[in-house]
């Protein structure tokens, strides 16, 4: 279960999580397209379609992006908790706070250095495309944005919750 999420909006999703969805359901169908019959082309005609190969890549920087905001919306990014898992009370609050605060310093370089990328590539195209470059190199400043937006109310929470409510995890095997 998510943390972003309580259960009700899990199971109803609203018609904006939806189109999200199946926006990065076409994105990743259309990328897998172009590498399938480019694959095609070369196996077939012995030749490939230069700017099929582009849009590939440019769609697999997208899926890569929008995918990360999915996964951080549901709560299903990859987490480690091998340690915090060991910890109760006042060091697993405490130790939880500070991964938090990491994490969103982490995501706020990202969206800086994002920032900075799409200034110094707003005037550069794409060879086979001629795509402009501020819209393959804006999906990084967008998801970290979007994900520092959606990580700062688990961390109030974090905060307001009180340290007696952290318990070690039981061990799975």
């Amino acid at each position: 279960m998510s943390e972003l999420m309580p259960e009700k909006e899990q199971e109803n999703e609203s018609k904006g999580e939806i189109a999200f969805q199946v926006f990065c359901a076409v994105v990743f169908l259309s990328m897998i397209g172009l590498v399938f019959s480019n694959a095609m082309l070369r196996y077939v005609f012995k030749a490939s379609f230069a700017p099929s190969e582009e849009w590939a890549r440019i769609l697999f920087m997208y899926i890569t992006f929008f995918g990360s905001i999915e996964g951080f919306y549901r709560g299903r990014h990859i987490a480690v908790d091998m340690f915090t898992s060991l910890m109760s009370g006042v060091t697993r609050k405490s130790v939880d706070i500070f991964a938090q605060l990491l994490a969103l310093a982490a995501l706020g370089l990202l969206a800086v250095g994002g920032v900075t990328l799409v200034q110094q590539t707003i005037d550069t195209a794409t060879v086979a495309t001629g795509l402009n470059m501020a819209f393959v190199n804006g999906t990084l400043p967008v998801m970290a944005i979007a994900v520092i937006i959606m990580r700062i109310p688990p961390l109030f929470r974090t905060i307001s919750k009180p340290a007696a409510e952290f318990h070690r995890k039981p061990k799975e095997f």
